[in-house]
């Protein structure tokens, strides 16, 4: 694991890809892990710049939480919407 600092921007780690079945995964160091509070899994956040890993032991979100990014998110959920068109509110269950 190969560290860079940039002159004026975040601390950069430059990470092998490792090979595990089909798909690949990178390691970080324990007192990496350790650093950020990393236990025993990750979230990886998809954003337009890149991916984001952060620790998952922070606690529970709270539904308001989860409401409110939700919201922020602004997802376009109108293809589910195709769903009340295919007849399963007219079947005896």
């Amino acid at each position: 694991m190969a560290t860079q600092k940039a002159s004026s921007g975040p601390e950069t780690l430059n990470l092998k890809l490792v090979p595990i079945g089909n798909s690949y995964g990178v390691r970080l160091s324990r007192p990496l892990l350790h650093k950020y509070g990393i236990e025993h899994s990750v979230i990886a956040e998809q954003r337009p710049e890149g991916i984001l890993l952060r620790g998952s032991s922070h606690g529970k979100a709270t539904l308001e939480q989860t409401f409110t990014e939700m919201a922020a998110a602004q997802e376009n959920w109108s293809d589910l919407e195709a769903s009340t068109a295919d007849g399963l509110d007219k079947l005896v269950w």
